[in-house]
Order: structure tokens, then C-alpha cells, then sequence
């Protein structure tokens, strides 16, 4: 995995600087990043004769708003997730991007009827992938968990938990493993019983936390030990047990599927050249081409088809999706206009939870 780049607000200030013949795309490092840089980047940059400089960040959405609220944008791509997206796009942060001049897919079908629903629910936003938030373990040390309700029960699974630093996916994970079916969650945690009823969850595994902020971080918690269990984005786990042989495995009970999209900051300094990329990214040989690297789902029907074999030669991708039959036989859909709405105040109140004893 490459190394990740953490960005800070500093880009506001002294950033990266691209020329018209240059691209700058930010999005979240590791397995996902070498995904695009394999299926976007490098085919991009030879058919256009552009140079792509891939730049990563824990949440690539906190460095576009903080150069747009500066004036001084010098990122022309951003991935982000779709409620932030949203969130950018109502705040005036992105350009809107023109949906009927993406390309048709491969059977022919108009991109308006070829993404998946949901995909294209910004007009600032095309969707690349569908992935998704799990738990996952070391298969060295826990035996016979399968349910999140598993993930919750450190008196069965003894041991240290590691979760993402922040309200989302975990609230509706304390919920679904307190007993609340996926259908309901939003329904519940709408109400403040439901707000109170999934942080007493999770006071229950609060003094066996690790938290961890970017992707990459939960393989390397199991690797190194300091957890037996974590939630975890499923292409970081597939690409660690798959790509690298360690003993992980996902507990597909209990997934949050999510989208991440392509937005272009407002003010971006190669808006037409983000244009070109996106719509070329986005059509449905490349985004089955991503999927030889990460198990993350196309965002478009068409390339579903396309879908084969891992890079290694032997491992069929599909049953890795978080999309396949196995994978939502109980899964969570994001929803993003929940988030984008509380996002505000779900994190203000984790952020108290957190800070308490």
C-alpha cells in the first residue's frame, strides 16, 4: 500500500499547485487509492498526455471545504462520501456536474438509467463505488463470530474493539446489535430514546476501544495485535487477507453501505480537465477495472458484467462485493440525507460521550 499523505489545512495556504496540464485528485490512500490510480489514473493520463498527482486524507470532504471557505482551491478531484457531498453541494463548495454528458454504458444504456440508485442523487456528484462499513476480526484469536451483536460482546469475545472516531456507522451499529432490525435503524435513531438507546450500547464495549480515524489504520490494529475485532471498510480487509495473506475475516451482518463519489471543488483550477476525468473514470470498463484491485462495488449496472477475477489471477470478485446475496442478507443502506442533516449534532454529542468518564 502506498503510503498515506495526510493533509491539513495548511493546503489552504501553501498547496499543490497544477498546471493545465496537470490534474490533482485527492481521495482516502492505501488499497482504495492504488484501486484508482491502476483503473483511473494511469489510463486517464496516457489517452490525455496529462500528468494525475494523487493526494490522500483521513476525509478528502474537511480539505475542500477548508481551501473553499479560503479562496485558494488547488485540488481539481475530490472523493468523497455522499453525505458530504450533499452537504458540500447545498453549502455552494462544489461545481454542479452536467449528468447527461456522462457516457452511455457499454450495453448502450443513458447514464441517468445505468447507475444504481442513488448514484448520481447529487447534482454536484457522480458515484463511482458501492462499499461498504463492517466488522471484521483476526480469525487467529476469535472463532464463530457472525453476527454484529458478536462484535458488541466482549464477555464471548474477549478482547479490544476498534471503531472509527465518529458518530457515523457506529450509532446505527449499536443499534442493529441491541436488537433494532436494519429497516428500522433510522426510524429509531431519530428520536433521542433512539440517540440515548445506541450510545448505552456503546458504553458497553467504551473502555475496550482503539479508535482510528484513517482506512488504513484497522488492518494494521489486527496485524499488530492491539485489537481482535474492528469495524473496518471491507476493501482495507479484503485487500489485507486476500492481498497480503493475514488471517482476517468480515462479518457481513450488521454492513453499512455507502457510496463515494467524484465532486469537483468549487473554484477548482482544471474544472474542464475534472470534467474529462470523472466522465472517463466513471464509464463501465473502468469502474469494473477498479474492482481487480479492491472488493468495491461499480456504481454502474453495466459493468457488472465486467467483473472478474482479482489481480491475482484466481479470486472471483464477486462474492467479495459488499453487493453479493451473503453480504445483505442483513445490511444497512447509508442514510445520507439523515447524516447530512444530524451530522452536526450526532458528533457534537459523540464528542461529549467521548470526553466523559
Amino acid at each position: 500500500m502506498k503510503k498515506l499523505l495526510i493533509l491539513s489545512t495548511a493546503m489552504t495556504t501553501v498547496g499543490f499547485s497544477a498546471s493545465a496540464a496537470e490534474l490533482a485528485v485527492i481521495s482516502w490512500g492505501g488499497a482504495y487509492e492504488t484501486s484508482q490510480v491502476e483503473a483511473y489514473n494511469k489510463p486517464f493520463a496516457a489517452e490525455k498526455g496529462v500528468t494525475v498527482n494523487m493526494l490522500a486524507a483521513d476525509n478528502p470532504a474537511t480539505q475542500i471545504k477548508a481551501m473553499v471557505e479560503a479562496g485558494n482551491v488547488t485540488i481539481d478531484v475530490a472523493d468523497v462520501e455522499l453525505s458530504d457531498a450533499v452537504r458540500l453541494c447545498d453549502e455552494g463548495a462544489l461545481e454542479v456536474i452536467d449528468h447527461a454528458a456522462l457516457p452511455a454504458g457499454v450495453d448502450g444504456t443513458p447514464a441517468a438509467d445505468d447507475f444504481i440508485d442513488g448514484a448520481l442523487a447529487s447534482e454536484c456528484a457522480v458515484a463511482n463505488i458501492v462499499w461498504s462499513t463492517v466488522a471484521a476480526y483476526d480469525n487467529t484469536k476469535v472463532a464463530g463470530a457472525s453476527t454484529i451483536a458478536d462484535f458488541f460482546d466482549t464477555t464471548k469475545y474477549p478482547g479490544k474493539r476498534g471503531l472509527r472516531k465518529g458518530a457515523k456507522a457506529n450509532l446505527e451499529m449499536a443499534l442493529m446489535a441491541d436488537g433494532v432490525p436494519a429497516a428500522e435503524v433510522y426510524d429509531v435513531l431519530s428520536t433521542p430514546e433512539g440517540v440515548d438507546r445506541a450510545f448505552a450500547k456503546l458504553d458497553t464495549i467504551k473502555g475496550d476501544v482503539v479508535w482510528w480515524e484513517a482506512g488504513a489504520q484497522p488492518p494494521q490494529l489486527l496485524a499488530d495485535g492491539e485489537v481482535v475485532m474492528s469495524t473496518a471498510y471491507n476493501g482495507r480487509i479484503f485487500a489485507a487477507a486476500v492481498g497480503e495473506g493475514k488471517p482476517f475475516s468480515i462479518i457481513w451482518d450488521g454492513q453499512i453501505m455507502d457510496f463515494d463519489l467524484f465532486v469537483v471543488p468549487k473554484g477548482a483550477p482544471n474544472k474542464d480537465l475534472a470534467m474529462e476525468y470523472i466522465a472517463f473514470a466513471t464509464d463501465s470498463q473502468r469502474l469494473a477495472d477498479q474492482s481487480k484491485y479492491i472488493s468495491y462495488g461499480p456504481a454502474r449496472k453495466s459493468s457488472a458484467a465486467l467483473v472478474g477475477m482479482y489481480q491475482d489471477g484466481k479470486t472471483e470478485m464477486g462474492p467479495h462485493m459488499p453487493t453479493s446475496p451473503e453480504a445483505l442478507k442483513n445490511a444497512l443502506v447509508n442514510d445520507f440525507e439523515f447524516w447530512a442533516d444530524r451530522d452536526v449534532e450526532l458528533n457534537e454529542r459523540f464528542n461529549a460521550w467521548l470526553a466523559a468518564n
